[in-house]
């Protein structure tokens, strides 16, 4: 047992059916919390106490559900899905994340809950950095639909604990978040290089922060428990910034594959990307995204238990998380 064993807590968890959520309610039982495993879906929690939830906006039932619970972490959200629609259909779609936080943290309040953890996204700062890395200290400037959500989803939780000043809060601010069985672009890219496909990304060198589960595991239980993240907001990453191009390679050596790798110029990809309606994919790819994780590393103490290289032979041998200390 960790540490944490000496802090036990009655904890419940939301989007527990999730890639992060699955991993987390696993991670914090072996701390020995006491957890309670929450989700629109089914959960196979290992022995874990579980609950479905088909609707995260009836306060009275979620109110019901978290009595006697000391923290409540936030997974649970709509995001990373393709939605049909203008601009304003996929707006009132990710609306349903800011209406499941603030009937959460409303229900959390009425419960008694001391702390309420949000998992919220690197894109509400927005979507590149350029000069430097992004910090807790920079003004949000989140730039498409889901990233905008998750301001919301912050803005209405700290607008709750203004009303009830006895709760307190901590939002987590990830990058993209590598692991085994990781759904979305990790899992893409992972399958892309097993399979030997050529990326026309060689010379690529832009900077981007990644975070392992492992890692944001680890960070996560130590919010649930230090006195300092009391009201704070937290940026995530594993402290070790690499290009496109190098994160391809060690996915390729975690594999045990050598990553194919060519070096075109970026105006080359940038325009028959464009013109096949995948520009913003490949900006995604080729722009400097990096976090500084430091706030969390001073004010708590937090070190990622893992290396980047590590983390990804993890990820690729479909390991599941160990027990870490925070």
């Amino acid at each position: 047992m960790t540490e944490a064993g000496a802090h036990p807590q009655r904890i419940l968890v939301t989007g527990a059916s999730g890639f992060i959520g699955r991993a987390l309610v696993a991670h914090l039982a072996r701390c020995g919390h006491e957890v309670l495993a929450v989700s629109r879906a089914a959960v196979a929690a290992d022995g874990v106490p579980s609950a479905r939830v088909p609707d995260y906006t009836d306060v009275a039932r979620l109110t019901e559900l978290l009595r006697g619970h000391d923290t409540v972490i936030h997974l649970a959200a709509l995001a990373h899905r393709q939605l049909s629609g203008d601009a304003k259909a996929v707006a009132a779609a990710f609306a349903s994340n800011v209406a499941s936080t603030r009937a959460m943290a409303m229900a959390s309040a009425a419960a008694g809950a001391r702390r309420f953890i949000l998992i919220s996204s690197i894109g509400v700062n927005g979507p590149r950095t350029d000069a430097r890395p992004f910090t807790e200290e920079d003004a949000p400037q989140p730039a498409e639909p889901y990233a905008f959500s998750k301001l919301q989803c912050e803005l209405v939780l700290r607008d709750v604990i203004g009303q009830h000043p006895s709760m307190d809060f901590v939002i987590i601010r990830p990058p993209l978040v590598y692991g085994p069985n990781a759904p979305g672009n990790f899992g893409r890219l992972l399958r892309a290089v097993a399979r030997r496909t050529l990326f026309p990304l060689g010379g690529v060198t832009n900077q981007r922060s990644f975070v392992g589960l492992d890692n944001l595991l680890s960070l996560i239980e130590l919010c649930t428990r230090h006195p300092d993240a009391r009201n704070q907001v937290y940026l995530a990453s594993d402290g070790e910034d690499v290009s496109t191009a190098e994160f391809i390679r060690r996915i390729g050596q975690a594999l045990g594959t050598p990553a194919r790798l060519l070096n075109i110029p970026l105006p080359l990809i940038r325009v028959p990307a464009r013109l096949a309606g995948r520009g913003a994919q490949i900006e995604r790819l080729v722009a400097s995204l990096q976090v500084d994780s430091g706030k969390a590393r001073r004010q708590l103490g937090w070190t990622p238990p893992l290396s980047l290289d590590e983390g990804l032979r993890r990820a690729a041998a479909g390991t599941a998380p160990r027990e870490l200390k925070s």
